[in-house]
Order: C-alpha cells, then structure tokens, then sequence
C-alpha cells in the first residue's frame, strides 16, 4: 500500500517484516509502519481532515525525537519486535494534539 505522506523518506525493505513500511529519515533515524496502524491513521485523516497534517508532523517530530520508533496499532502485541524501538499507538500521537476520535471497543453488546 502506497503510504504518500511518508514519500519524501527513504523506504527500506525489511525482508523480517514484508508486511509493513520502513522509511529512514536520516542515519539512525527511522521508523515502522504497521498495517493497523496505518488503518487507524487513516480513519483520523478521514475524520479529521483539518488536522491531519498536524498530526502527521506529530508523528514524524516523534520519529526524530525517539530516533527508532514502531508505529503499531497495539503495543502489547506488534507485528514488528525490535528491541531498541520505541513502541507508539495512534492515541500516543493523536492524545498529545488534543484530537480524541471517541472510539471505545466495547466488544459484543449480545452477551453468550
């Protein structure tokens, strides 16, 4: 899947991790992209649409502050593990800006 907000960073393919985007903003300096995550980011840029490059800028501000980070969509359960990354969810970034989506996962209303 072509993820355009990330086009002006190098991609690098990780043979471990095909399913996901790795981009390397400078030496050192890189991150994942998960699948779920990417989902979710999505849903904030259709939903907030006003906000999105804010929350974009955000996202890549934390790349550059936290050098190697994983962008997943649960981090109790990544799709990428690496030891020296930093773990971020979409609310670790959307949370920060002040941008709440009000999505709860409720699970099943119907009982057994």
């Amino acid at each position: 899947m072509e993820q355009k907000e990330f086009n002006q960073f190098k991609k690098v393919i990780d043979e471990k991790y095909p399913a996901c985007e790795k981009y390397l903003i400078s030496d050192g300096v890189e991150f994942y992209i998960e699948p779920n995550f990417y989902t979710q980011l999505k849903f904030f840029e259709e939903r907030f649409a006003s906000h999105y490059p804010e929350i974009i800028n955000e996202l890549i501000n934390n790349v550059k502050r936290n050098k190697k980070v994983v962008f997943t969509a649960d981090y109790e359960q990544p799709v990428v593990y690496e030891d020296d990354f930093v773990y971020q969810e979409i609310e670790d970034i959307t949370n920060k800006l002040k941008i709440f989506s009000g999505y709860k996962s409720r699970g099943s209303d119907y009982g057994d």
